[in-house]
């Protein structure tokens, strides 16, 4: 099976072509913001490096939040608009399951950034059993997770973890980061019905209408 997945939640634009599980082709354009510009285009440039073409793709896959909240729309916007003009699934995995490794046995917990300044130090957070999702996902601050984490010690997997470690006293964390390669690989064995491209923001946006109104 052959799987295109887009990855445009965090501070890059990240494509990748993969089958049966090989990554075909893959590439990444670092950048905060851009991302609807960049994406047709790097799309374009992965499919012809992997050596096929839109019409030979079984399924999409997408990283569908929580992250930037633009990020997300864009990246779910033009892969849901891509799998209907070409007929085929879409699938919507999230930044947490796909930084996940390949593989992972035990309990884990993946975070990746929420809030980052001081004092207001939070994550967005999701919990799994051997590589399957038990949780959604979610924000924690900081001393909360920490808690958590003495109380019932987890694998742990993310990025910008140091304020973390320091809390629990050097604990051993691994750096992940979502890829799009690693949600092309969940979309191969997942149920289009159940992983439903749709975004995950967890919390309304920063952003604010004119005025000081939350959209």
């Amino acid at each position: 099976m052959l799987v295109l997945s887009i990855d445009t939640s965090g501070p890059a634009c990240d494509v990748a072509i993969v089958e049966d599980e090989a990554v075909l082709a893959e590439a990444k354009d670092e950048m905060v913001r851009g991302q609807d510009a960049r994406l047709p285009g790097l799309v374009d440039e992965t499919v012809r490096a992997a050596g096929v073409t839109l019409s030979d793709i079984d399924r999409l896959a997408v990283v569908t939040g929580p992250g930037s909240f633009t990020g997300v729309r864009v990246g779910i916007s033009f892969a849901r608009g891509l799998a209907l003009a070409l007929g085929k699934p879409c699938i919507g995995v999230t930044s947490l399951e796909a930084a996940l490794p390949t593989g992972q046995q035990g309990s884990a917990i993946v975070l990746l950034p929420a809030k980052r300044r001081p004092p207001d130090i939070s994550y967005w957070a999701q919990r799994f059993r051997s590589g399957d999702a038990v949780t959604e996902p979610e924000e924690i601050g900081l001393d909360a997770l920490a808690a958590e984490l003495k109380a019932h010690p987890h694998f742990v997997y993310g990025d910008g973890l140091v304020a973390l470690e320091d809390a629990l006293g050097g604990a051993n964390i691994h750096p992940a980061r979502p890829t799009a390669a690693r949600a092309a690989v969940i979309a191969l064995r997942a149920d289009p019905d159940k992983m439903k491209a749709s975004p995950v923001y967890v919390r309304a946006p920063d952003a604010a209408l004119p005025g000081g109104k939350r959209p």
